[in-house]
């Protein structure tokens, strides 16, 4: 475990400084564990007796505020008693009588009033709250600060998913309720506990080195970055696969850290699951759906919200360009949002694999041209994500056909204009060695009547990445989703083509 003053660099200058503030970070990146560290540490020293409580239970009872007050206090009650076994401490034994909305203002004063150290209070899961219970939880709060803050919390941490700015959402969605632009318009900051940086991610994991002699290879360690890109419970969760569920007690390699990645992703274990809930809200398909579909998002005055709430949940980089935290959960999205057509998918794997263990891949893209004659147009029909459903389906049966032995690698983004594929299927070559068959893909939609036929632009593209891969040739699908279009029968064909750089390149329009 990383030191938590380490992930949270300022959190202690704030707290020194008596300010309010939010503390905010996706699921499963360590903000608990944090939290109860620097608590821990902070009374330990002697200056503060710092408390953390969990806000989750007194979620429950929505606007009822007598209700919420009540489990918050019975929740600072019972963190103080774990924190400390020092009575001055502790808070008053009842806590005082009084009306509904102003318990938890006069339950803290009253506390102050008796502990001979300043108070610092860590709300986790603040924002699991709604409606009136949060809005007058932060109210209450907010008049303490306002007050006379000599008898008040010296410093308060508001901790969960989402910054301040969307516990309005939270609230009932209407800011009006609030009274201002914030329902914490005290607020100093707001940190946002940020991924590991590479050379943490090599720390972590060489604390499993010293404690048990286990190593991992500088490609291992590089690739669980660029996987995770130091999302924390992804790198833990990566090693745990590895060293747990694999039982690897060499040292850890590259093709260790490969099999555990799609171990994950097909097992789709509780974090990505939640994750995965998410992409059917419309917020958060207003900015996946084009990042799939490689086009620029419809940005408008409400753009930015719909941004900063899916960066919150932590599915998108929360930096510029827009685009997909990690390798991992782009994988993982596009997977949730194809798993409905995979179970329609009947072709059985075992037949398209070679003697030596390598994909038939003629025959793989002949029976996908058949199977989209078939249930194309029903399929792309049926799928929220409307703007990418061609390119879900052909996604959708190579992850039915390649699973369990291969990979699919995947390239997409805002502005790409196309999605590249890079199917990899280990196999055993003509000497016995090990090898690896790789075939590479990209995907492109004509959309629009109106739009040139986007082949010319496709081959340059593919190019490109055939030059990144190494390769001498590849295969560009085109999906005419053009009104004009032929029946899908008739538009559904092969042909061969070259590229401007001379490479011969498999053509399917569909």
């Amino acid at each position: 475990m990383l030191p938590a003053l380490e992930r949270l660099p300022d959190a202690r200058r704030y707290i020194d400084n008596g300010d309010y503030f939010v503390v905010h970070a996706p699921r499963q990146t360590g903000k608990t564990t944090s939290l109860s560290d620097l608590a821990g540490t902070l009374t330990a020293e002697g200056g503060y007796f710092a408390v953390r409580l969990s806000c989750e239970a007194a979620s429950a009872f929505g606007d009822d505020i007598g209700a919420v007050e009540q489990v918050i206090l019975n929740r600072i009650r019972a963190a103080a008693r774990a924190a400390t076994d020092k009575s001055e401490l502790l808070p008053p034994d009842p806590w005082p009588e009084v009306t509904p909305g102003t318990a938890l203002t006069e339950a803290l004063t009253a506390w102050v009033a008796r502990c001979p150290r300043p108070l610092v209070l860590f709300f986790d899961e603040i924002d699991s709250l709604t409606g009136a219970g949060l809005i007058n939880t932060l109210r209450q709060l907010r008049d303490g600060y306002t007050g006379d803050r000599e008898r008040f919390v010296y410093s308060v941490v508001l901790c969960g998913l989402r910054d301040v700015r969307d516990y309005k959402a939270a609230a009932g969605g209407d800011p009006t309720r609030l009274g201002s632009s914030s329902p914490f318009n005290i607020k100093v900051r707001s940190i946002r506990i940020e991924d590991f940086t590479r050379a943490e991610v090599t720390a972590l994991y060489a604390q499993h080195t010293a404690e048990t002699g286990q190593g991992f290879s500088d490609r291992a360690l590089d690739l669980a970055y660029f996987y995770t890109q130091g999302q924390p419970w992804l790198v833990n969760a990566l090693a745990a696969e590895v060293i747990e569920e694999m039982g690897i007690e060499s040292t850890i390699t590259e093709d260790h850290i490969d099999r555990a990645k799609e171990r994950l992703i097909v097992t789709r274990a509780t974090h990505l699951d939640s994750l995965a809930d998410k992409l059917s809200e419309a917020r958060v398909q207003r900015v996946i759906e084009p990042l799939i579909a490689g086009v620029n998002p419809t940005v408008d005055s409400t753009f930015n919200d719909a941004f900063g709430y899916v960066a919150d949940l932590g599915l998108i980089a929360p930096d510029s360009p827009v685009r997909i935290a990690n390798p991992i959960y782009k994988e993982v999205i596009v997977r949730v949002l194809g798993s409905g057509i995979e179970r329609v998918i009947t072709a059985a794997p075992a037949g398209f694999r070679l003697s030596d263990g390598r994909l038939d891949f003629s025959l793989l893209l002949t029976e996908f041209a058949s199977f989209w004659k078939l249930h194309g147009e029903i399929l792309s029909g049926d799928q929220k994500y409307h703007e990418v459903a061609p390119q879900m389906v052909l996604m959708a049966f190579l992850h039915r056909i390649v699973n369990g032995g291969g990979y699919v690698d995947r390239e997409y983004g805002v502005g790409r204009g196309r999605i590249d594929l890079l199917v990899r299927q280990p196999y055993t070559d003509s000497a016995g060695r090990p090898a690896v068959q790789r075939e590479a893909l990209e995907l492109k939609v004509w959309r629009d009547d109106d739009q040139t036929d986007p082949l010319a632009q496709g081959l340059v593209q593919l190019d490109s990445y055939l030059d990144r891969l190494e390769l001498p040739t590849g295969v560009l699908v085109v999906f005419d989703r053009r009104r004009k279009a032929a029946p899908i029968t008739e538009r559904t064909q092969f042909s061969d083509v070259t590229s401007p750089a001379g490479r011969s390149i498999v053509l399917l329009r569909a």
